[in-house]
């Protein structure tokens, strides 16, 4: 059976307005117990405070079908360094309570990583702080590089931004974790328990969402909904496996 990791943000809505077609189709992989996870790299929310979000507005989801990229951050560095236990971060309540479960102790005197995740309610001063904790030695890890982030209102400084001003600041290269690099597809895998070729990544940014799966080994369904249009195929030159106009179309690729 397919499994599909499946993107939030221009996928399944913007803002507050599910994207047509969005709702049925996730009523029915629930109704055929499909697996699946959403894949987001917003850091803000928790998976409680996603779900909710998606319950909301229309969906019928519950917080263990998603799998964000302060999740895969966490994993990610406790994994490549079993002796991280301290770190500091910009984020909302995604982030630290993925820093918190994952068992890090927040620090901000002299942390061994600083991961930046979005806040909408950040201010000069913290990001002022965060480069001296980085330039003093705590290593820069963003969770996701996201240029923009869609709303109702349009198009956002998305985290990507904030992680590329602090990389600039402090002449150091982040971890990056977020689509379209592969920490978050492989915790992502992880947690399916599937392979990566039984897997189809299903979103609207071709340069997250689809480069990613590339990357990753998995097949991708590119959905003309959000970000990216079928015109900028060609023009970046980044080719989904699948592309749909709607989600819905989906049920036709198999």
């Amino acid at each position: 059976m397919a499994a599909f990791l499946i993107d939030l943000d221009g996928t399944m809505y913007r803002g507050i307005d599910p994207i047509d077609g969005a709702i049925e189709w996730i009523d029915t992989l629930n109704a055929f117990n499909v697996p699946y996870l959403f894949l987001t790299n917003n850091s803000s929310r928790t998976p409680k405070q996603a779900a909710a979000h998606m319950n909301k507005i229309g969906f019928h989801v519950t917080p263990d079908k998603f799998y964000t990229s302060a999740m895969a951050a966490v994993s990610t560095i406790k994994a490549e360094d079993p002796l991280a236990k301290t770190a500091a971060y910009i984020g909302e309540g995604g982030m630290y309570e993925a820093l918190v479960e994952g068992g890090f102790e927040l620090d901000y005197h002299h942390p061994q990583y600083f991961f930046v995740g979005l806040n909408r309610e950040a201010t000069y001063s913290d990001y002022s702080e965060a480069a001296r904790l980085i330039l003093n030695g705590a290593k820069l890890v963003g969770t996701n590089n996201d240029r923009i982030l869609l709303s109702e209102a349009g198009a956002n400084v998305g985290n990507g931004s904030i992680v590329a001003m602090l990389e600039y600041c402090t002449s150091k290269v982040a971890i990056k974790i977020g689509k379209p690099y592969s920490p978050i597809f492989i915790g992502a895998l992880k947690k399916l328990k599937v392979n990566a070729d039984e897997v189809f990544m299903v979103g609207d940014n071709l340069e997250t969402d689809i480069a990613g799966a590339t990357r990753a080994g998995l097949k991708s369904i590119f959905i003309d909904s959000g970000v990216h249009h079928l015109e900028d195929i060609a023009d970046l030159g980044i080719q989904p496996t699948y592309y749909c106009k709607n989600v819905l179309d989906i049920a036709t690729l198999f």
